[in-house]
């Protein structure tokens, strides 16, 4: 009985544990949030059926673990997200911890299908927004690719390029302001928008370009 019981426990790990490409690394373990330090209220977030649930007030999840001492400058992210109904989230890359408010440094790539706010998901936003017509649709699972290469940006949604944004040598951060600048590396975050927003996050993984 006791070899059964170490044989199913080891069935169900494996089973539980993300599956990636090659030269890709898992930063989530699809059970909780080892590796990720929350800003903002902790309980909205979540993890259900091995996906990171963000549904509650304004929060922020920044990726926290040891791979690469959270800390990427050119890189390949993959990031599989579902939204619901009128939901808005979003995933932010070379960014950095902070207790409050929405990150300063770094930039987002929208996720949001059907929100008031018309900025529509794989938008760089308030960079390249795409207005009003979302490539993914709720309740569909869709993944992002973000690359960061030198000083371009290139997103995906389900393999179709939507942003390929270059920053100009005069960049100095647009709307957002100056955080919004490539300049060192960071790390990721998800985004908990509001609590009538409920979007899912999973397989999260990502290839060091350099």
């Amino acid at each position: 009985m006791r070899i059964l019981l170490i044989v199913l426990a080891m069935f169900f790990a494996q089973a539980g544990s993300p599956s990636v490409e090659p030269g890709f690394t898992s930063l989530f373990n699809g059970t909780d949030l080892t590796g990720w330090k929350i800003a903002g209220p902790p309980e909205s977030f979540s993890v259900k059926d091995g996906a990171i649930v963000a549904n509650g007030a304004a929060s922020h999840a920044y990726y926290d673990g040891p791979f690469r001492s959270h800390s990427f400058r050119n890189f390949e992210l993959k990031v599989d997200v579902m939204t619901r109904q009128g939901s808005n989230g979003g995933v932010y890359v070379l960014t950095e911890y902070q207790d409050v408010r929405f990150p300063q440094k770094g930039f987002e790539i929208q996720v949001n299908n059907s929100h008031t706010d018309r900025i529509r998901t794989g938008s760089l936003y308030h960079v390249v927004d795409n207005l009003d017509d979302s490539p993914a649709r709720d309740d569909e699972w869709f993944t992002e690719t973000i690359t960061v290469q030198g000083d371009t940006i290139r997103v995906k949604v389900n393999d179709k390029q939507v942003v390929d944004w270059t920053q100009p040598g005069d960049w100095t951060g647009g709307r957002e302001g100056a955080g919004r600048k490539i300049t060192g590396p960071g790390t990721i975050a998800l985004q908990a928008h509001d609590p009538k927003s409920t979007v899912y996050y999973k397989n999260i993984r990502i290839k060091p370009l350099d």
